[in-house]
């Protein structure tokens, strides 16, 4: 289990403080589904991730929708057939806080048995 799916997330408003460059690169040592990607000006947090058929798909976006509603932080989410695609970012930074990082190893832990 990744102890980053374990930590708790923390209110963020605009003043907060985007994760820095150099924590990035270390967080994501331990997101290997995850890459840090840009949507225009903005850094997000990207994974997709393969299903065999739709009803697993559908089943894995209820799941990370319910983390969402948990954390009260919620990501762009693609659906397809045996695909989807999870974008983390927040909003009120216009980037990544550490809130994102949390979520995204919350995400992967979802298909960890």
């Amino acid at each position: 289990m990744n102890n980053l799916a374990n930590e708790r997330c923390e209110v963020c408003t605009a003043e907060s403080e985007p994760v820095a460059s150099v924590e990035q690169l270390r967080l994501l040592e331990t997101l290997p589904d995850w890459r840090v990607a840009s949507r225009g000006e903005v850094p997000v947090l990207i994974a997709s991730f393969d299903f065999t058929d739709y009803e697993q798909t559908l089943a894995f976006v209820n799941r990370i929708g319910a983390l969402a509603e948990e954390a009260d932080h919620h990501p762009r989410i693609v659906v397809e057939w045996g695909s989807v695609e999870v974008s983390w970012w927040t909003h009120a930074i216009n980037g990544l806080h550490k809130n994102d990082f949390i979520m995204a190893a919350r995400t992967s832990e979802i298909l960890r048995p």
